[in-house]
């Protein structure tokens, strides 16, 4: 890895997609008229990803945490997503867009983990761009599925201490063989990243910017990348000095 390089134009974007509620509450209404509006914006970020080229783009739909939010909402929330992927899955596939679901599968009802299940598989060949979509996601609890794993094939003697490294930790995430995020987005104006991609972030840019999801337009997605092309990545070294 170099000390530094001047960042050209990241393969990996991951969005973190906040303000849908602030959206609606500052026109007045439902909370879920902020969710619906967000699904369009999702759409655009999709197209603006595919425009850039950008190789992977992953977004956080659901957190492992939301599930504490009132029942009603969370219910609307499933089936939002479940509306989304019976509507715009073909058009996806005809796109070339891959659908990878990261998270834990445990906890979804029948309906919506086959509808999950049925759009990994219809996308599975596709290469224009993969869409992995954080669904039931938290980093730590995908970290601590981890330690589990080194655990047990410890306690058996299938793994050594020397076998046990950074890459082989990378391999047995969610996001094993996809590369970990060049830039994460945040929207909604908040400074934080909230349990999404812990590990894959160590040498993330980041780009917090001010509009709630409901209002991401392609070209805030293109301002997020220039904000990215300015950056210098230097992967804990120091900038080289040239004559």
């Amino acid at each position: 890895m170099p000390d530094t390089v001047r960042s050209q134009g990241p393969q990996h974007v991951a969005i973190i997609m906040d303000g849908n509620g602030r959206w609606a509450s500052q026109r007045g209404l439902p909370r879920t008229a902020g969710h619906k509006q967000g699904v369009d914006a999702v759409r655009r970020a999709i197209r603006a990803a595919i425009d850039h080229k950008i190789q992977v783009l992953t977004i956080y739909s659901f957190s492992t945490e939301n599930w504490r939010r009132p029942q009603q909402e969370v219910g609307f929330l499933l089936e939002l997503m479940r509306r989304f992927i019976r509507q715009d899955v073909s058009e996806l596939h005809r796109a070339g867009v891959k659908i990878v679901i990261i998270g834990e599968g445990d906890g979804l009802d029948a309906q919506t983990q086959k509808l999950l299940d049925d759009a990994e598989k219809l996308t599975q060949d596709n290469n224009t761009i993969v869409l992995q979509v954080a669904f039931n996601y938290g980093s730590r609890q995908e970290i601590l599925r981890v330690a589990k794993r080194i655990a047990s094939l410890a306690a058996r003697g299938e793994l050594a201490p020397e076998q046990l490294t950074t890459d082989w930790i990378s391999d047995n995430l969610d996001t094993k063989h996809r590369p970990d995020p060049d830039l994460l987005i945040r929207t909604g104006g908040d400074l934080r990243i909230s349990n999404f991609l812990l590990w894959q972030s160590a040498y993330t840019e980041f780009v917090f910017v001010p509009e709630n999801w409901p209002d991401f337009t392609e070209d805030t997605f293109a301002r997020c990348l220039v904000e990215f092309h300015n950056r210098e990545r230097r992967y804990g070294g120091l900038k080289v000095q040239t004559a």
